[in-house]
């Protein structure tokens, strides 16, 4: 409610002949608006409320917080949860889904396995050989 409307209803339940103050005691006004504009000032520093103040704020532990936003360790759940379940998914649907959620980027692909490569041997054996002397330089 305002305080217009709290002086009126004031002044309708006061009794007859007590209603204003003597006139040396009421304010001199010079208009609605200048009472306003020395309202407005009154108020203005109240409108500046100091930020700087703890008024208000809850004090929060430092160890709390650091509990909080700790990181915490799933691995142990995570591996009771997939172990649980005993569908085993097929080995090329893995493969797939795998490769699809890999990057496209050279950098990102696996390394290509490398082709093992075997000493090279001969085909002829030591025989064969005493046979070529044999034929070609004529030693026995």
């Amino acid at each position: 409610m305002s305080a217009s409307l709290l002086r009126r209803g004031l002044e309708l339940l006061e009794a007859p002949g007590q209603g204003r103050a003597p006139p040396g005691l009421q304010r001199e006004r010079d208009g609605p608006r200048a009472a306003g504009a020395a309202r407005r000032r009154k108020k203005a520093p109240e409108l500046d409320k100091n930020k700087a103040t703890i008024k208000g704020r809850v004090v929060k532990s430092a160890i709390e917080e650091y509990h909080k936003r700790k990181a915490v360790n799933h691995l142990s759940a995570n591996l009771r949860y997939m172990l649980k379940g005993r569908c085993v998914a097929n080995k090329a649907i893995t493969e797939q889904v795998l490769a699809q959620n890999r990057g496209r980027k050279s950098k990102d692909l696996p390394p290509k396995k490398v082709a093992k490569k075997k000493p090279e041997g001969t085909v002829f054996t030591e025989e064969d050989f005493r046979k070529f002397e044999r034929e070609y330089f004529g030693r026995p």
